[in-house]
């Protein structure tokens, strides 16, 4: 018997539509990053590990790799000495800022 893939190459099951999303954001530090992508637009690497406060480097890339393989976030990388990397939210990163505005309307309330 043929087992079937459940999972895309980012390791986030198929299934139930919802339920990738969740799982999708549910990812440690995932939700802060999406945050702040949102509020600040497209930002630097290096900006963007500074406004994610406590975050590891490593941990900041597989994410953004793993959000970039989803197509939430893009990367743009310009071969400048330093190299310039820029992240920032797709259309369809975009398509989460309500669901985002309204969980952390529920965050403020149940703190």
């Amino acid at each position: 018997m043929v087992s079937e893939d459940r999972s895309n190459d980012a390791g986030i099951p198929k299934g139930c539509p919802l339920d990738r999303v969740f799982r999708l954001l549910s990812g440690e530090w995932t939700t802060h990053i999406l945050w702040v992508l949102s509020s600040n637009g497209p930002t630097r690497h290096g900006e963007l590990k500074r406004l994610v406060e406590g975050i590891s480097s490593k941990v900041l890339t597989d994410r953004l790799r793993m959000l970039e393989a989803e197509k939430i976030v893009f990367r743009d990388y310009e071969p400048t000495v330093p190299p310039k990397v820029t992240y920032g939210l797709t259309d369809e990163g975009r398509e989460l800022d309500g669901a985002l505005r309204a969980m952390q309307e529920v965050a403020q309330r149940w703190r």
